[in-house]
């Protein structure tokens, strides 16, 4: 088995030579020198990962402010569970010390993001936790108070859940999925005859105690977060943000955001919000708090490529591009400007002119999806004559990557590296879902157009690395040996694999940056590693010397 992975090792090493570049950011990058911080913000992020934590936390580090966040120790993962108890004693410690407090009640909670959805709790534990932040903002009336939560999602099969749901989910996933989305369905417009009979099949061929333990779970977390709602109406914090996390049309994420929406009536939209996404929304609040502290309201402008545009729904939302980006902007605390001249920062948003998201992994030619193998689509070139003559009139410009899911558009990045464009931008994001890559793109743009141009660069860097060079590409090549392999699922958990993927994967990206970056000194310094011990995941980090 390792002479097969060890032959298509080769052939990977010849495909990335194929690819565009990517840069390298520094895994901990060193606080920028300042005299004094703008402010002292406590930041308890929603889980371990990268993105979540240190990516996050960087964009709002370089624009001046120091981020104080708690040991990754407290924090949940994938199969690890955080200590909602001593993450608390931590947070009740530093709240006195900070000026702002951008929380994620997941963790303080449950334990985690994929704790919310696997929790037993007990609901009058769950209610004892969700009422603490009232007690932060009571012992400490100065701070600024932002908190953000989930809804649990709904994946349309037990394989999409990815191992991040209760068990059952891979066997009854799919039929849950159908049949929660005919229960929104049902409240919103009502069923046909033969929708309803197929509404009672469903409900047959579930388990009553699968459902059940389903419901009940989602029906507490719904509960906790009426609970927070309550805290915004009785002004007891900033903002609260509610992310529907993976979530369809129609689906019981759905049914439940309309649920909660009504319950929030009347709160106004300063203070509350219900959005898709939810990786994203940590850097959208530390964006918020920032505008706010520093009393700026960054004027923005937003262009999208040729057909669907803004009309897109992507994979994995329930909602137009245009609408999302227009609440993440609320969110983020700018104001939308109709011309690139009037706007302080302008994101161009790379979509397919047919409305069609792909999968960044999707690269073989007998696959019905768009290619993601670095070669010229309908609209890569009416998005790069946007894009250039946007750069050429001076304007801080960012892009949001969402051709592809999981990972940057391969042919976008070629063109980026050919005319030396990789830097010329302010921000970029191009991971995970198309929310994800639009509000952090958006957020971290809106900061980079008032930080110097180094620290800018910095943060593209670690995008860059990431986005592109490994999920777009080395994973997409360790993917094929996988395929290899008597055991599809070590791509979801790399097991007894892990020790040979990290070396894999460090040995192509640093090849990578050798072919395509320049800047980077030392490619030799990079590392990749796996918190989650699955591909999806990386932690890319680097000698900070370079």
């Amino acid at each position: 088995m390792r002479n097969i992975l060890t032959k298509a090792g080769i052939l990977v090493l010849l495909f990335l030579m194929l690819l565009p570049a990517v840069p390298v950011a520094a895994g901990r990058h060193k606080a920028d020198q300042a005299a004094k911080p703008k402010a002292r913000i406590l930041f308890v992020p929603q889980d371990n990962r990268p993105t979540s934590c240190e990516q996050t936390a960087d964009v709002v580090r370089k624009l001046g402010y120091e981020v104080v966040m708690p040991d990754k120790e407290l924090l949940g993962g994938l199969k690890k569970r955080g200590n909602p108890e001593r993450l608390w004693q931590w947070t009740k410690e530093q709240a006195p010390k900070a000026d702002i407090a951008v929380i994620a009640t997941d963790s303080l909670l449950y334990g985690g993001l994929v704790a919310s959805r696997k929790h037993n709790t007990p609901l009058p534990v769950l209610q004892e936790r969700a009422g603490r932040l009232a007690e932060l903002h009571r012992d400490n009336p100065g701070l600024k108070l932002y908190a953000f939560a989930s809804l649990m999602r709904t994946p349309r099969s037990g394989e999409a859940s990815g191992g991040e749901d209760p068990d059952y989910y891979i066997d009854y996933g799919a039929k849950i999925f159908r049949y929660t989305g005919l229960m929104d369905k049902a409240e919103m417009r009502g069923l046909s005859a033969a929708e309803a009979d197929e509404a009672m099949e469903l409900e047959s061929a579930i388990p009553d105690w699968v459902l059940a333990d389903w419901m009940k779970r989602r029906q507490h977390n719904v509960d906790t977060t009426k609970m927070l709602i309550d805290d915004v109406r009785a002004g007891a914090m900033e903002y609260l943000l509610v992310g529907k996390d993976d979530n369809a049309s129609l689906s019981q994420t759905h049914r439940e955001s309309r649920w909660l929406k009504t319950y929030a009536e009347g709160i106004p939209a300063e203070h509350f919000q219900l959005v898709a996404g939810i990786d994203e929304l940590g850097l959208l609040l530390l964006s918020r708090a920032a505008n706010a502290w520093e009393h700026v309201v960054p004027q923005v402008a937003i262009r999208y490529n040729e057909g669907f545009g803004g009309q897109t729904i992507p994979t994995y939302s329930d909602e137009r591009v245009e609408a999302t980006l227009q609440t993440d902007l609320q969110i983020a605390g700018g104001r939308l400007v109709a011309e690139p001249a009037k706007a302080d920062f302008t994101l161009l948003v790379n979509t397919n002119p047919d409305g069609v998201t792909g999968e960044a992994n999707h690269i073989r030619d007998w696959e019905q999806a768009p290619l993601n193998n670095g070669q010229d689509r309908a609209g890569t070139n009416a998005f790069l004559r946007q894009l250039r003559e946007l750069l050429h009139k001076g304007y801080a410009v960012g892009v949001a990557d969402i051709a592809f899911t999981n990972g940057a558009d391969n042919a976008l990045m070629r063109h980026l590296e050919q005319e030396n464009l990789l830097f010329s931008l302010r921000s970029y994001a191009g991971w995970n879902t198309a929310t994800n890559s639009l509000g952090f793109s958006l957020a971290q743009g809106m900061l980079a157009a008032r930080m110097p141009k180094a620290a800018a660069n910095a943060l593209l860097l670690t995008r860059y690395l990431d986005d592109w060079g490994y999920q777009a590409n080395v994973r997409t090549a360790l993917a094929m040996e996988i395929e290899q392999l008597e055991d599809p699922q070590v791509y979801l958990y790399l097991g007894d694999y892990e020790p040979y993927m990290v070396e894999q994967s460090t040995a192509l990206l640093q090849a990578f940056a050798r072919e395509h970056l320049p800047q980077l000194h030392r490619p030799e310094t990079l590392r990749v590693t796996f918190p989650w011990q699955r591909m999806f995941i990386a932690d890319i980090r680097y000698d900070a010397q370079n």
